[in-house]
Parts: structure tokens; sequence; C-alpha cells
């Protein structure tokens, strides 16, 4: 399958992974080697206003927090796919310890879980597309995930059952939301 994005990564080995599954434009970060190398900031803006967006996809850990809002600092919003793995504890089977927080990143991520991710952003040309109704902001209000007193807690809730990080802001949640899931799932969940 043909994806239509580049995909911004952490390392080769995320590279790896996601080259296995996908026929992709797939770019390193090269870790927190984006912090001191401005040409490979300037190569992802670049692929984003060429492209239209891009796809970042980096760990869900603290370290793929800071790289994602090093990215996120110098190219516009609507430029930017916020794609999130789900926080499941382990380590990289080609690692002899386990990350700092204990959890898999992107190369750990189960290959069905990144083709659920990445498949909506598919080449028309390459198979079928997926057509969602998508959740809004007035049904995160409607179940009390937002403009509620109570609203944080029971997104923290939600997002710990989906397995996803639990600091993620409501616009964040509300995007990673509309790709795992269709408008009925997510009510099901509910």
């Amino acid at each position: 399958m043909k994806i239509k994005y580049p995909i911004i990564v952490e390392g080769k080995y995320d590279k790896i992974k996601i080259t296995s599954l996908f026929d992709a434009t797939v770019i390193t970060t090269e870790g927190f080697g984006i912090f001191n190398k401005s040409e490979k900031l300037s190569l992802i803006r670049s692929l984003a206003q060429k492209e239209g967006k891009i796809i970042l996809l980096t760990d869900s850990d603290g370290g793929g927090h800071l790289i994602r809002s090093h990215i996120k600092t110098a190219i516009s919003p609507d430029k930017i796919i916020n794609l999130y793995t789900p926080k499941v504890e382990g380590k990289e089977k080609r690692k002899a310890e386990s990350s700092k927080e204990g959890i898999l990143g992107v190369e750990g991520t189960d290959k069905d879980t990144l083709i659920r991710l990445l498949f909506p952003f598919c080449d028309e040309n390459s198979g079928e597309s997926v057509d969602k109704t998508p959740i809004t902001k007035a049904d995160l209000y409607a179940y009390g995930l937002s403009g509620r007193p109570d609203s944080k807690a029971k997104r923290e809730e939600l997002l710990s059952r989906l397995d996803l990080p639990k600091d993620m802001t409501s616009n964040a949640m509300l995007s990673a939301i509309n790709i795992l899931y269709s408008k009925e799932e997510f009510e099901k969940l509910i």
C-alpha cells in the first residue's frame, strides 16, 4: 500500500518497520538529532509544503513528545497529521533493556496497529478508500469530554482505556480518535 504523505519517525528502526509494511517516503529525525540539524527541519518543512501534509509518528514517550513539539513549532498545524501509537509496556526485540519509560516505540508497535493508523492515508489508487463520519468537538462535548468541570478526568480515563498518552490535549485526542476509530466504534467505546 502506498502512503500519499511523507512520514516522519524518530529513528532508522522505525523507518525499517514502516517501509516493511508500506510504500512510503519516511524521514527520520535521528532522534534528538533534529534539535541540532536545521537542514533536517528544513527538509521536513519543505516536504510539508510540497506534499501538502506530513504524517508525524513519533514514540508516545517523553522523548517522542519533545521531538513532536519541536517539529510542530516549525510547521503550520494544518500541514501536520499527528498519529500516536498506543502506550504498550515492553521492550523492542533488538534492545537488551526497555526504554527509560518502559514502553514500546514505533518499531515495537505491532503491524496491525500500524496498518490501522496509516491505512486512511493510502493513495486512492492503491486500494479501497475509507469513508468515515468524523467525530466532532460537539460530540466530545455531548459525551462530557470537553467543556464540563469533570471533562479532563473523563478524557484521561478514556485515553488510558485507549492506551494513548494521558497528556494529550482535547484537539490532539480528537485527531487521534478520528484516525483510529469510526464514529460508531467511538460511540461503543463511550
